[in-house]
């Protein structure tokens, strides 16, 4: 009879998962007990002295109007990127599951964007609808509308915004697609035979199927929203005009690494960590009760 060998390398399990363990502390951990610990200090603009202050910091952003503003402009910005891009992602992934010839290159070409990193995307869209030698904002011009992100708030909003959710739709679409192909084609196929049209099968038999990815996504592009757009929005607009598109991420930068407030900013970051925590915890809670797996 084939007997077992005891298992006798207790070290090892641990000499596994220290490299991750080492990341996480150094990357993570170490990062966000710094910010906290800074948020309690006042520090000069070169670093060599700092005193204690506690919470003043937290009290003083809560009245300063521009941080307001960059709240409000957060919500805007991470609601428009959300919506936009996993609507898209999915009228895409949609689109690519129905198509049977030049499939591959189909869904090759849509997610060529991720690869793009975020700052030359922001060039690019800067590019592209500059009201000097833009392209696109020529043909808007062109079209009736005196498009002018540089002076215009709502304009530059809606250039950061799409400008965003362009670079995320691949990410999204990866998902959706390969939840459609996981989705068993007899359910769509009896739902058909029911007399249900294309749309009523949609929402009735797939879009429930996909809700799963759908709340993860949900969560991911909020994320997303909130942390990974600073440098397309800082290669964009810098958060201007006026101030219109500075987000709370862009803010922390200016405010510490511009205006070398160092004490601020770690209460800004502390505040946005706790921030898209609390949103992560609220999705968890009560959207994932209508996830069904």
């Amino acid at each position: 009879m084939h007997q077992s060998s005891p298992f006798n390398h207790r070290l090892l399990p641990y000499l596994l998962v220290l490299p991750q363990i080492a990341v996480t502390l150094a990357f993570f951990i170490w990062p966000a007990l710094n910010a906290v610990w800074l948020s309690t200090r006042r520090e000069d603009a070169f670093g060599l002295s700092s005193e204690f202050v506690g919470l003043e910091h937290y009290i003083a952003i809560f009245h300063d109007a521009t941080y307001t503003r960059a709240l409000v402009n957060t919500a805007v910005f991470s609601t428009g990127v959300t919506v936009v891009s996993l609507a898209l992602a999915l009228l895409l992934a949609v689109m690519a599951d129905r198509v049977v010839r030049g499939a591959m290159v189909y869904k090759t070409l849509l997610i060529w964007p991720y690869a793009v990193a975020p700052a030359v995307a922001g060039v690019i869209w800067w590019l592209a609808f500059n009201p000097s030698i833009g392209v696109v904002a020529y043909y808007i011009n062109i079209l009736g509308y005196d498009w002018n992100h540089l002076i215009k708030a709502k304009d530059a909003m809606m250039l950061v915004i799409f400008a965003a959710a362009w670079k995320q739709i691949s990410y999204n679409f990866l998902f959706f697609l390969a939840g459609l192909q996981a989705i068993p084609r007899s359910l769509i196929e009896a739902a058909a035979l029911d007399g249900a049209s294309p749309f009523r099968r949609f929402w009735t038999v797939i879009f429930p199927l996909l809700s799963p990815t759908t709340f993860f996504l949900l969560v991911v592009n909020i994320i997303y929203a909130f942390f990974d757009t600073f440098a397309l929005i800082h290669a964009t607009t810098s958060g201007g005009p006026a101030g219109s598109t500075e987000t709370l991420v862009l803010k922390v930068f200016m405010d510490g690494f511009v205006g070398l407030d160092l004490g601020g900013s770690s209460a800004q970051s502390v505040v946005l960590m706790v921030m898209v925590m609390g949103l992560t915890v609220i999705q968890f809670r009560f959207i994932e009760r209508k996830v069904q797996y």
